[in-house]
């Protein structure tokens, strides 16, 4: 009777070590798949630290190297476009090595290109001289792009036939600047463009139609009170910002007419989360034989982002944009904005014809100091639009 008592409870406990053997098992298993998770996870922050690195997106400015620069590659996708790779690249440095007050010169370089053979390059070098006594943007771009056209107004662009074209554009223009009271500066410059459509599909006798060529060279003259921190990413100060540039056949122009141009930018830091609040006012006037490709233009990534740049165009333009930019843990970042606009053949016609807003939302990640990737997406009226650049839109 004991021998089958003992037998009985051994079948009983048996089963329970069994049991138990299992749990230590599974918990083993679920141990090794936790470490083995955070070890992946280990190794995936190293490579990526490794990654950022050798971009030299390292969060700082190191101005001993001369050129401190920075590259980030990024895929894209649009409609005309198709799928693509673009590169934006940033590079800081000091004019004078022994001025450690001024805000460091920059050299931004953006290119694309994708698989339907479009591509596109664009670089911005601004520079600092004498602790910011004078001042020297040089802007050049080259673009083979698919791009579209609707017409001219607002009403083309809402109701008008899209018409889908092939854009090759050079451009080039310089500015220099002398200051002349404190944050007060004033310049002079070239601006030179040419522009040829192709593969265009409008009747020559079409409402739409536009010459299939532009040339376009005038002179600028500037006057700007800029008191912004940095003007790639500022953080406080204004920028207040008159621009009149001549067109005429006499400096190689195709067409005879001016172009007023002003902006007011403001930056509000937020003290007790770090913060910032822009806000920017942009108005544009073109006055004379102004062609197609020299009109105002509504949408992209810098003009109420959300809209297909070139849809919208007239001789006038009027619009605004405000953004939160908000700092959260590390390097990262958020920024949320609205913004609104309109165009008009005549200057005082501004806001007689219907307006376009858009609200967005976009990511930030500081790849040097104060120097931001950008991701944004945008959403107008009836579109959308996704973006990747380096600096800030205003």
């Amino acid at each position: 009777m004991n021998n089958i008592r003992a037998l009985g409870l051994a079948l009983c406990v048996i089963p329970l070590f069994v049991a138990a053997e299992q749990a230590n098992d599974s918990l083993n298993q679920q141990v090794n798949e936790q470490n083995d998770s955070a070890t992946l996870y280990q190794r995936y922050q190293i490579w990526l630290e490794d990654t950022l690195l050798a971009l030299g997106a390292d969060g700082q400015y190191d101005p001993s190297k001369g050129i401190d620069w920075s590259v980030m590659p990024g895929p894209f996708y649009t409609p005309e476009k198709s799928f693509g790779i673009g590169v934006s690249a940033v590079g800081l440095y000091q004019v004078d090595a022994d001025d450690h007050t001024t805000q460091p010169s920059s050299f931004t370089l953006s290119g694309f290109g994708s698989v339907n053979g479009a591509y596109g390059v664009h670089i911005e070098n601004v520079n600092y001289f004498s602790r910011d006594q004078y001042r020297l943007a040089i802007n050049a771009q080259l673009v083979d792009s698919p791009d579209i056209y609707y017409g001219i107004g607002m009403d083309a662009g809402i109701n008008g036939q899209r018409e889908d074209y092939n854009r090759r554009t050079y451009g080039f223009s310089v500015l220099g600047q002398y200051q002349i009271l404190s944050n007060t500066y004033l310049g002079a410059g070239f601006n030179l463009s040419s522009n040829t459509a192709s593969e265009t599909q409008l009747d020559a006798d079409s409402e739409q139609s536009f010459p299939q060529r532009q040339t376009h060279s005038g002179v600028t003259v500037s006057l700007a009170y800029d008191s912004r921190d940095f003007a790639l990413n500022a953080t406080q100060g204004r920028l207040v910002k008159l621009d009149y540039t001549q067109f005429d056949q006499a400096f190689g122009s195709d067409n005879d007419f001016y172009r007023l141009e002003f902006v007011y930018s403001d930056y509000l830091p937020i003290a007790a989360f770090d913060d910032v609040l822009a806000w920017q006012l942009k108005a544009e006037s073109n006055v004379g034989d102004v062609s197609w490709d020299q009109m105002a233009l509504l949408g992209g990534a810098a003009a109420l982002r959300g809209y297909e740049e070139g849809r919208y165009r007239d001789k006038n333009l009027l619009m605004m944009q405000v953004e939160y930019r908000q700092s959260l843990a590390g390097r990262h970042g958020m920024v949320y904005w609205a913004g609104a606009g309109t165009l008009a053949d005549e200057f005082n016609q501004l806001g007689d014809d219907p307006w376009r807003t858009t609200l967005g939302v976009g990511y930030r990640f500081e790849i040097k100091k104060n120097v931001n990737l950008r991701l944004d997406y945008g959403l107008g009226n009836d579109e959308s639009g996704f973006y990747f650049a380096i600096n800030e839109a205003f």
